[in-house]
């Protein structure tokens, strides 16, 4: 079943243009700009301590031809504000509204939709965990977790709700529940995964995308910060349970090393589009990048998509 929202805004790009693309990495951009984002709040930190960085690489994805961007809320809880910032709930609140702002000052009046990240919980253990969805909370627990922040982005005036990296599909339904509970925009859910058909804490995608893919409130469904080589696979799983369109941004397919805390192999944009050739005629609609990836993977996924 498809989304109800008819006039969404995913629809309204569909209807125009076979493939919509997302944008590709913040924070790994960033760092590659030369910022050190090494605590708890990524990205999120140059949301009080720079503004300007975001707004330049959301500007850098506009100029690429992104027809979505994501907002540096990733990262950004109340709690992690508190411990970084020792910021109040009022100052983080308007933080995590800033994040939406500076997105939309990049797009301009008639560019690019804006789509709020929710992180999962995992990414603000700063942990990994969002990669193997191994937490002490249960789906109660998460929904708990992420109501305050999922309201305040629900009514900062994004055009969607990016629910991404999602591990588990107990955290799944706890965003699902909160996008009925509140008020606000449309989203996508994109699971991280750990192989070519289970998401990262185990369950099988397809079963996934088949517990989640009526919700009325979602326009998209599909994988994000995932290794390449596994995307075709997944995204013709999620294609054949689900008519709802298919997003697919996953990572550069380099290697994080911790103890030498430097990427391995390699990121190359040629490779990654001929790659995504394939994930199209997989069946994914939507189209991006996200760790490691920057605006040339986006700009060479539009010139060569699109040809």
């Amino acid at each position: 079943m498809s989304s109800s929202f008819r006039d969404d805004p995913v629809t309204a790009l569909l209807r125009r243009s076979p493939t919509v693309f997302v944008d590709g990495g913040l924070a790994t951009e960033l760092e590659v700009r030369g910022h050190q984002l090494r605590d708890e709040l990524w990205s999120a930190r140059l949301l009080a301590d720079d503004p300007a960085a975001l707004r330049a690489v959301h500007g850098d994805y506009v100029a690429a031809g992104a027809d979505v961007l994501v907002s540096a809320s990733y990262q950004a809880t109340f709690d992690g504000f508190e411990r970084v910032r020792g910021c109040g709930r009022e100052d983080a609140a308007r933080l995590l509204r800033r994040s939406v702002d500076v997105a939309r000052e990049a797009a301009g009046d008639d560019g690019p939709l804006v789509a709020a990240s929710v992180g999962p919980y995992g990414a603000a253990l700063a942990d990994g965990s969002e990669y193997t969805g191994d937490y002490d909370l249960d789906t109660e627990g998460l929904h708990r977790w992420h109501r305050d922040r999922f309201r305040v982005l629900a009514e900062s005036g994004a055009d969607l709700l990016a629910m991404e990296t999602v591990p588990s599909l107990s955290e799944a339904r706890a965003l699902l529940r909160l996008l009925d509970e509140t008020p606000g925009p449309p989203g996508w859910i994109s699971f991280s995964c750990r192989d070519d058909e289970r998401i990262a804490d185990g369950t099988p995608l397809a079963d996934c995308v088949a517990a989640v893919a009526d919700h009325p409130g979602l326009v998209a469904v599909g994988v994000n910060c995932t290794p390449p080589r596994f995307v075709e696979s997944l995204v013709s799983i999620a294609a054949s349970r689900t008519s709802l369109p298919i997003i697919a941004y996953p990572n550069s397919g380099e290697r994080w090393d911790a103890a030498s805390r430097c990427w391995h192999g390699d990121p190359a944009p040629d490779r990654f589009v001929d790659e995504a050739v394939r994930w199209r005629a997989a069946g994914a609609r939507l189209i991006g990048g996200c760790c490691r990836t920057g605006p040339e993977h986006v700009r060479r996924l539009r010139a060569r998509l699109l040809s």
